[in-house]
C-alpha cells in the first residue's frame, strides 16, 4: 500500500516542478526589469558625481599652480631687489612683463618700509593706506612672521569696486625691514583666466569664504541645477576660500524604451549564454583530453628518465618514486611508497650521516646538493649525487621535498682514471725534465767524482810511499767524504723528483723545499751563466701541499726564467725566487719566479696555459699547465704579470698553515718584485747564488 501511494505522488512532484521553473524564471526576469532601471539611474548619477569631483580637483590643482608660479615670479622679484641686483627701471620692467604674462594679477606695487609708493604698474599712485583693511592686516602679520601671505579677498580702501586679494612679500635686509612686494587679484579674473571653458560651460563656478558668502561667481552654461554639486578649499596661506561647482545637468532619467531594450539585451544575452556554455562544454572537454594526453607524456617521460625521482612529505615518508629511480636501488614502488627511515637502500657503514640528514628534513631545512652512498637490493654500493629541493603545491605551500637521483659510479671512476693519469702525466714531465738536463747533471756528477778519484789516489800514493801520517790522510780523506756527500745529494735529489708516488699532502717549510731544490735548479742555470737570488721572509709558516709537486712547480718555473734568459745581457742574467707573505690574502704564502728576460708577448699570453701550446722547438707545451693543475689542486692560484724592469714573474700562492684562527701575517716588503742590488758572476761565468732571509 505505502509503495502505491509513493508511485502515485511521484508523477505530481515531478508536474509541480515543471510549472515552477518556469515561474521562478518569469519572477526572476521582472526582477530584473525593475532592478536594471533603477541600478542604471543610480551608476549615472554617481558617475556624474564622480565626474564632477574629479574635474573640481583638476580645477582646483590648476588654479593653485597657476597661483604658485606667480608666488615664485614675485618672490623672485622680491629677493632681487633685496639683494640690489637690478634696477628700478628693470624692475618696472620685469613687474610690467608679469603681468602681461599672468593676465589673473591685476597690479603689482613696491612699497617702502613706512608704506609709501617706490614703483607700482597701476595708472595712479597707491600706498599701504589705500589698500583694503584686511590686506592692511595681512601686510602686518606678513612683517611680523617674514613669510609672503594673501589677504582677504575685499574691495580697495574706501570702495565699493571689485573684490581684490593682495599677497604680500616683506622685504628684509639682513634683520631690516626695508619695504615690501604686493600682487593684487581681481578675484573674479582668477575664475575667468584660469577656469577651462569647457568646464565653465557646464558647470556653475563660485568662491566662496568661510561664512557662505560668494567672493566670485562665473556661470557662463548657466545656472546650477543643486543636484550634482561639490566643494574644495583653496589651500592659501592667510586667506579661507573654497571652490564650489554646481552642475547644470539635471538628474538622469529612465529611457523611453528601457523595457523592450532590456527584453532584447536579456534575449541576446539568453542566446549568447547557450553558446557560451557549449563553447564551454567544448573547451572543458577538450582541456581533459589534453590534460589526460600531458599526464600520459609525463608518466611515459617520468618513467623514460634515467634519473631517479624521489618525493617525500614533510616526515619524510616516501610519496612518489619514479621507475627509474626504483631500477637504481633495486626496490619496487610499492617497496618503497609509504615507507618511513631508515630506508631499504641505505647502507650501514654511512646510517649516522642518513640519519643527520633526516632530522634536517624534520626541522625544515635540507642541503641542496650532496653526495652519498646507497645500497641496492643486491647489496651492492653506488655513489649517487642527490639534488633536493621544496615541493610547492599549487597554492604556494610546501608539502615536502623533491629529490633527484644520479648514479654517479662512472664519473667516479673516470675520475680516479683521470687522477692517476694525472699522475702519470707529471712524472712524464718530471722525466722529461730530468732528461733536458741530462748532460749537466753528468757532468755536475763527474767533478765531485774526479775529485774523490784524485783524493784517494793521493792517499794511496801516501800508503805506499810510508809516509801515512793521521796528519796528511785525515785531509784528504775528509775532502774525498764532501765531495761523496755532495753526489749523493744530487742523485738524491733526482731520485726524489723522478720517482713515482701516491700525491700526499703534509706541512711543507718553503724555505726548506727551495733550499732542497737549489742543487737542480743550479745545474739549470749553469749552461746559461744565469745568477741565482734567493729571498725568503722570516717566520715564513709552512703550507699544506704535496712536497714533489711543489718542487716540480718550482723546478719548471724557474727552468722557463733561465731559458727565457739566454739571450739577454750576461748582467741581467738574474733569476730571483721571493718567498713571503701575499699583501692581498694575510693567511697565504706567495713565491715569485721573476727573470729578465725576453717577456711574453700578447699573442703568446693568451694561449699560455693551455695544454700542448709551447714556443720551444722540443717543447711539449705541458710544463705551465700541469703547473697551474698542481697549485689549483692545493687550493692555490698561479698567474704571471710584467716585470717592470723586463721579464716575467710568475707567482702562485698557496693557504699557509697559521698556528692560530686570529693570528693575521703582516705584510711582507720583500714581496717587492723589483731586484736591489745585482748579485756578482764568477771568473768561470759560473752561477752564484745569494740567500736572504
Amino acid at each position: 500500500m505505502k509503495q502505491s501511494r509513493f508511485q502515485f505522488r511521484w508523477p505530481k512532484r515531478r508536474h509541480a516542478l515543471r510549472w515552477l521553473t518556469p515561474i521562478v524564471l518569469v519572477l526572476l526576469f521582472l526582477a530584473v526589469l525593475l532592478w536594471l532601471p533603477w541600478q542604471a539611474q543610480q551608476m549615472e548619477a554617481n558617475e556624474r558625481q564622480e565626474q564632477l569631483i574629479a574635474d573640481t580637483l583638476w580645477v582646483e590643482q590648476t588654479i593653485r599652480f597657476q597661483l604658485g608660479r606667480d608666488e615664485d615670479a614675485i618672490r623672485l622679484t622680491a629677493n632681487e631687489i633685496t639683494t640690489g641686483s637690478v634696477s628700478e627701471k628693470k624692475l618696472w620692467e620685469r613687474m610690467t612683463a608679469l603681468l602681461s604674462n599672468n593676465r589673473e594679477l591685476y597690479r603689482v606695487v613696491w612699497l617702502d618700509a613706512d608704506g609709501g609708493l617706490i614703483s607700482s604698474t597701476a595708472d595712479m599712485p597707491i600706498a599701504l593706506k589705500d589698500f583694503s583693511a584686511p590686506s592692511r592686516v595681512a601686510a602686518e602679520t606678513a612683517r611680523g612672521s617674514r613669510k609672503p601671505r594673501y589677504s582677504q579677498p575685499a574691495p580697495a580702501a574706501g570702495q565699493k569696486g571689485p573684490m581684490l586679494m593682495d599677497y604680500h612679500v616683506p622685504l628684509y635686509v639682513g634683520d631690516q625691514y626695508v619695504g615690501s612686494l604686493i600682487g593684487s587679484y581681481l578675484v573674479a579674473d582668477i575664475l575667468d583666466e584660469m577656469v577651462p571653458w569647457w568646464f565653465a560651460q557646464e558647470n556653475e563656478i563660485r568662491l566662496v569664504d568661510n561664512d557662505e558668502n560668494t567672493i566670485a561667481q562665473r556661470a557662463s552654461g548657466g545656472i546650477g541645477r543643486g543636484v550634482y554639486t561639490h566643494q574644495r578649499a583653496l589651500d592659501l596661506p592667510g586667506v579661507s576660500l573654497s571652490l564650489r561647482t554646481n552642475s547644470i545637468k539635471t538628474a538622469a532619467r529612465l529611457l523611453p524604451n528601457l523595457l523592450v531594450g532590456s527584453v532584447i539585451a536579456l534575449a541576446l544575452g539568453l542566446i549568447w549564454s547557450l553558446w557560451a556554455l557549449w563553447r564551454d562544454i567544448n573547451r572543458r572537454l577538450a582541456a581533459e583530453g589534453a590534460l589526460r594526453r600531458q599526464v600520459l607524456f609525463r608518466s611515459a617521460m617520468e618513467n623514460s628518465l634515467v634519473t631517479g625521482l624521489r618525493a617525500r612529505d614533510l616526515e619524510g615518508r616516501v610519496i612518489y618514486v619514479n621507475p627509474a629511480f626504483c631500477r637504481m636501488v633495486g626496490y619496487s614502488a610499492e617497496e618503497l611508497l609509504g615507507r618511513l627511515p631508515p630506508m631499504p637502500y641505505w647502507a650501514p657503514e654511512v646510517m649516522d650521516e642518513y640519519q643527520q640528514r633526516f632530522a634536517q628534513v624534520l626541522a625544515g631545512t635540507i642541503t641542496p646538493q650532496f653526495e652519498t652512498v646507497f645500497q641496492r637490493a643486491s647489496g651492492e654500493r653506488f655513489a649517487a649525487l642527490i639534488f633536493e629541493a621544496p615541493l610547492i603545491d599549487d597554492t604556494g605551500k610546501q608539502t615536502g621535498w623533491m629529490g633527484s637521483i644520479l648514479d654517479i659510479s662512472e664519473r667516479k671512476q673516470a675520475e680516479e682514471l683521470n687522477r692517476r693519469q694525472q699522475e702519470k702525466l707529471q712524472a712524464s714531465a718530471r722525466l722529461a725534465t730530468m732528461g733536458e738536463i741530462a748532460s749537466t747533471l753528468a757532468h755536475e756528477l763527474n767533478q765531485p767524482l774526479a775529485a774523490i778519484s784524485s783524493y784517494m789516489t793521493g792517499a794511496l800514493n801516501l800508503l805506499a810511499a810510508g809516509q801515512a801520517a793521521a796528519s796528511q790522510l785525515k785531509p784528504a780523506l775528509e775532502k774525498a767524504s764532501a765531495q761523496a756527500q755532495r753526489a749523493g745529494n744530487i742523485i738524491r735529489s733526482v731520485h726524489t723528483f723522478v720517482k713515482k708516488r701516491e700525491a700526499s699532502r703534509c706541512p711543507v717549510d718553503m724555505a726548506a723545499l727551495i733550499d732542497s731544490l737549489m742543487p737542480l735548479i743550479e745545474l739549470q742555470a749553469q749552461p746559461f751563466f744565469v745568477a741565482l737570488k734567493v729571498r725568503i721572509a722570516p717566520d715564513l709558516p709552512p703550507v699544506l701541499a704535496d712536497r714533489v709537486l711543489l718542487e716540480q712547480v718550482l723546478l719548471n718555473l724557474t727552468r722557463n726564467g733561465i731559458e727565457a734568459m739566454q739571450d739577454s745581457p750576461p748582467s741581467r742574467r738574474i733569476l730571483r725566487i721571493v718567498a713571503g707573505w701575499s699583501n692581498d690574502t694575510p693567511a697565504q704564502v706567495v713565491v715569485s719566479v721573476i727573470d729578465q728576460g725576453h717577456g711574453i708577448p700578447a699573442d703568446v699570453a693568451e694561449r699560455l696555459f693551455s695544454p700542448f701550446y709551447s714556443t720551444k722547438a722540443e717543447g711539449m707545451g705541458m710544463g705551465l699547465n700541469i703547473s697551474r693543475s698542481a697549485i689549483e689542486f692545493h687550493g692555490g692560484t698561479l698567474t704571471y704579470l710584467d716585470n717592470p724592469n723586463g721579464g716575467t714573474i710568475f707567482r702562485f700562492s698557496l693557504p699557509a698553515i697559521l698556528p692560530g684562527t686570529s693570528q693575521h701575517p703582516p705584510p711582507n716588503p720583500a714581496m717587492d718584485p723589483a731586484p736591489t742590488t745585482v748579485p756578482e758572476q764568477s771568473a768561470s761565468g759560473q752561477s752564484i747564488t745569494h740567500k736572504d732571509s
